[in-house]
């Protein structure tokens, strides 16, 4: 299998995060894919290549125009008016919602109008490492395209919660709904997108909510009780040309292993047969992992590869896009396991 990865990932180092109100280390950092890319050296069986670069135009099929143009200047505005010492942080939101009619000229104002929390700071170097995962996922579409039955988009920061003009959730450009959207414009006539991360990929929804080509599945923990709140509720079944094709799987926080997390699986694999899709993308969150510090669901190793397994017997074109995961002295082997289950998954 061919993993994409850009070294200039590892530019995005946020200094820390606040966590149930104390300023700590921020979980999502560059040690994350250098696990990944260790244990993938160690199984072997992949090839590691570098990205194409393919500029903002395609990160603009599903982000606005002025969000991606923000992205790239708000660390000059911040550093113009505040320094250097300190990462670019939003504390002032907008409520409501809809008085989102004009844009703020204020780097502080902007930072809150483009956001929906305070996880997702943005540092000197963080547009390039940025740019430079949207252009591993898109780099991996270009490949199953060309006839590839399955490629690994090592994108970090990650993307899933980024909706069309939002980032949070760590995350600040969608590569899976990017990817996605690839694969429609070169062909694919129906691409399904299954989210496995621990917390609902809100963003993707977004994107997709009222959309009939492209289904979203996600398999997350109960937005009662679990980030990011607001969004991932069953009863979210899309809206428009899009309704029935948003299948949100909640499932309840501290109880949910294998007996739960399964049955879960296979309603989404069944969701996505149905659908007839002609290419798979998933959004391959990690943090569903038994220990991992700030999730709380309870599979482990043997979980993961059958995952990739289930995911395998589908045989479809399959493009994985790396997204959480904090538990990071497990985290390469538990991705891997996802992986080499697919790979030698019966047909």
């Amino acid at each position: 299998m061919k993993v994409i990865y850009s070294e200039k990932q590892r530019l995005h180092r946020v200094k820390y995060e606040f966590l149930s109100g104390e300023p700590t280390a921020c979980f999502e950092k560059p040690e994350r894919a250098d696990m990944v890319l260790n244990a993938i050296d160690q199984h072997g069986g992949f090839s590691v290549i570098a990205p194409n670069s393919y500029g903002t135009e395609p990160m603009q099929w599903v982000h606005t125009a002025d969000y991606v143009e923000f992205l790239q200047s708000a660390w000059s505005e911040w550093e113009a008016r505040f320094g250097s010492e300190h990462d670019a942080s939003p504390y002032c939101f907008i409520s409501p919602r809809h008085l989102r009619h004009r844009i703020p000229k204020d780097i502080e104002g902007k930072l809150g109008y483009y956001s929906f929390d305070m996880t997702a700071a943005i540092t000197k170097t963080s547009w390039e490492a940025i740019q430079s995962a949207t252009d591993c996922a898109l780099t991996a579409a270009d490949l199953i395209m060309q006839g590839e039955q399955s490629v690994f988009a090592l994108c970090r920061p990650p993307g899933h919660h980024a909706a069309p003009d939002l980032m949070g959730g760590y995350c600040y450009i969608n590569n899976a709904a990017i990817a996605a959207e690839s694969l429609r414009r070169q062909g694919k006539e129906k691409v399904a997108i299954l989210d496995v991360d621990y917390h609902h990929g809100n963003g993707t929804q977004s994107i997709f909510y009222e959309r009939d080509d492209v289904l979203f599945v996600s398999i997350h923990g109960d937005p009662d009780y679990d980030y990011p709140h607001y969004i991932g509720f069953a009863d979210e079944v899309g809206e428009g040309a899009g309704e029935g094709f948003n299948l949100n799987l909640p499932l309840p926080q501290g109880k949910t292993d294998w007996t739960l997390y399964g049955p879960a699986l296979q309603t989404a694999l069944e969701k996505i047969q149905q659908f007839g899709a002609d290419a798979l993308v998933i959004s391959l969150g990690m943090d569903t992992y038994e220990h991992d510090p700030i999730s709380y669901f309870k599979l482990n190793r043997d979980n993961y590869a059958e995952i990739g397994r289930q995911l395998g017997q589908l045989q479809l074109p399959t493009l994985f896009v790396f997204e959480g995961g904090y538990a990071v002295d497990d985290l390469g082997h538990n991705t891997v396991a996802v992986l080499d289950g697919y790979m030698n998954s019966p047909a």
